[in-house]
């Protein structure tokens, strides 16, 4: 299996922070982001890390790991993830191997790797998610950012759609496996939509949608963050304080 990390953004909500360095090396208690996942990265043969905003620095942090390949989206200014996920479209075609796809602007707790062969293509997602956001932000800010998971025996049926009242029992984590059989057939759906901007859950869900795709759903409750926001910087250095 081959790791994808979406390294592609300058993450423009954390400000000044990601003025001079992309959004995965900004640091939390002394360490970049990446680093905190480097044990779940090394466990991988291949990993590659599409880049973009300040590509130069993540190329010097991982030059001499050879079993880390760069790929830049030359368009991540007008682009999104799903656009820079196949920037990689043609190397992975040639290792005919299944995708971890992974934000990279997220800290989870390693054992996760031992649950990525339990499924065929499926989204992690977090049952604890709630008691997590309320740190980050008010509840009326957590309506108008959760997004809804709709899921039936134990697969996802839609994902992305905005919070009416009831809050959802799950978030999705920002890691998706693809079997090796499906991304051929995501790629061809996503040229036929002509839009370079699309976001992962709209993506996933429209795939859904069209039956390009089943989904499953690994659930859990184990650790994990996501830094957008200045917030979540100071939310994550305590939270990180505890665990290392």
């Amino acid at each position: 299996m081959i790791l994808v990390i979406l390294a592609a953004g300058k993450g423009k909500r954390l400000k000044n922070k990601t003025k001079n360095v992309p959004k995965c090396l900004v640091k939390i208690n002394k360490r970049s982001i990446i680093d905190y996942n480097l044990n779940f990265i090394n466990k991988f043969k291949k990993t590659i890390l599409i880049t973009g905003f300040k590509s130069n620095l993540i190329i010097k942090k991982f030059k001499k790991n050879n079993n880390i390949k760069i790929i830049k989206n030359k368009k991540y200014q007008n682009t999104n993830m799903v656009y820079s996920f196949f920037s990689a479209y043609k190397f992975l075609q040639k290792q005919k191997k299944d995708v971890l796809i992974s934000y990279s602007d997220i800290i989870f707790d390693q054992s996760l790797f031992n649950n990525i062969n339990k499924r065929k293509s499926f989204i992690f997602a977090n049952t604890n998610w709630l008691s997590y956001w309320k740190k980050r932000m008010t509840m009326s800010d957590i309506k108008k950012d959760a997004e809804d998971l709709v899921v039936k025996n134990n697969k996802l049926i839609s994902i992305g759609s905005k919070i009416n009242d009831k809050l959802p029992k799950l978030q999705f984590m920002g890691l998706i496996k693809i079997e090796f059989k499906n991304i051929k057939k995501l790629f061809i759906f996503f040229k036929k939509l002509k839009n370079p901007k699309i976001d992962f859950t709209n993506f996933i869900n429209l795939a859904l949608k069209n039956k390009i795709i089943e989904l499953y759903i690994i659930k859990t409750n184990k650790f994990w963050i996501e830094i957008d926001s200045k917030k979540d910087l100071q939310v994550s250095q305590k939270l990180l304080l505890k665990r290392h």
